[in-house]
């Protein structure tokens, strides 16, 4: 019997969990499913945002070997929110060196948010490397894109979450407010630092659903989470991603126009706006290209879930 797209797949239990040392980090990783599988790597948002349960049900556990892994500083890596040796380039190289560990030819690669980034860095580094992409919600990390949600733009659509996220800053320092968090973040202060944190978590979980969510906002206000979320994500926003130009990786497709890919992106995503995922695509015509029509960011919205399952069912079926 076909599996209804709609619905997740029923929660597998890691058959393994184990870390990786790195630069000085200890960085989890968990398998589960099936181990002899076609091998899958889920890459979670933020930077920053860590792993959860919940991404392993985007697999056919019976057909999926997967691996989700948390990245430096955040979720169950090791130490907690710490910058030093966290750059985009030290994760691609942490994603493939964790490959070689589980001793995988090729891996299908499934991100989403700054996953998606990160996925197409790491593609574009080890083209060898992947069988198949799964990327949501296209963020490559430009200027406008930030612009757009951390300055001017998502804020017209949220203004009362909007609200919330400027009050913190000085009315004198907001005409950029990446910088103001910045400096709040790295000043003496640290539970000025911390309250800034919540607040910069919780502007991203207002915005990431069609349907308001206070559940969500209050997930996102997690001290703990907060604190990595938002000190990694401003972190790496800072420092324009570590990317050498701000196109890099839409220059860098053709190195990767021979891996089947699925790009799904929500129309009304107010994170990652749909102009990106177009733009991705019209460099990338091999790749398929699916608009939800009434969807947001998160990948559990129902459109979303549908065509994500979809994507990893119809990548399911070939084994490499």
């Amino acid at each position: 019997m076909l599996h209804d797209h709609n619905i997740l797949y029923p929660l597998c239990e890691p058959y393994e969990t184990g870390f990786m040392d790195a630069d000085g980090h200890k960085i989890y990783y968990e398998q589960c499913g099936n181990p002899q599988g076609k091998p899958a790597i889920f890459l979670h948002g933020g930077p920053g945002g860590g792993g959860s349960e919940n991404v392993r049900r985007f697999f056919n556990p019976d057909t999926y070997r997967i691996i989700v892994f948390d990245q430096r500083g955040c979720g169950r890596s090791k130490p907690h929110a710490s910058l030093e040796n966290n750059t985009t380039w030290d994760l691609v190289r942490d994603i493939e060196s964790l490959r070689e560990k589980l001793i995988i030819d090729k891996w299908l690669v499934f991100g989403g948010s700054w996953g998606s980034t990160l996925a197409l860095a790491y593609a574009q580094t080890h083209p060898t490397s992947v069988s198949e992409m799964v990327l949501r919600g296209i963020f490559l990390l430009r200027k406008k894109e930030l612009h757009w949600f951390y300055q001017d733009g998502a804020s017209h659509i949220f203004p009362e979450a909007w609200a919330d996220f400027i009050k913190i800053i000085n009315i004198d320092k907001r005409a950029n407010l990446m910088l103001a968090y910045h400096e709040i973040f790295t000043g003496p202060d640290r539970q000025k630092s911390l309250n800034a944190a919540i607040a910069w978590s919780r502007w991203e979980a207002a915005c990431s659903s069609m349907d308001y969510s206070p559940s969500r906002v209050e997930d996102f206000s997690n001290p703990e989470f907060a604190l990595a979320f938002a000190l990694i994500e401003n972190h790496y926003f800072m420092n324009h991603g570590f990317l050498e130009t701000e196109d890099q990786l839409l220059k860098g497709v053709e190195a990767i126009r021979g891996i089947p890919a699925t790009i799904v992106q929500g129309r009304y995503d107010m994170v990652c706006p749909a102009q990106t995922a177009y733009e991705l695509a019209a460099v990338w015509p091999e790749a398929s290209l699916v608009i939800a029509p009434f969807s947001g960011h998160t990948a559990f919205e129902p459109e979303i879930i549908h065509e994500l399952i979809k994507a990893t069912d119809n990548f399911g079926t070939t084994h490499s």
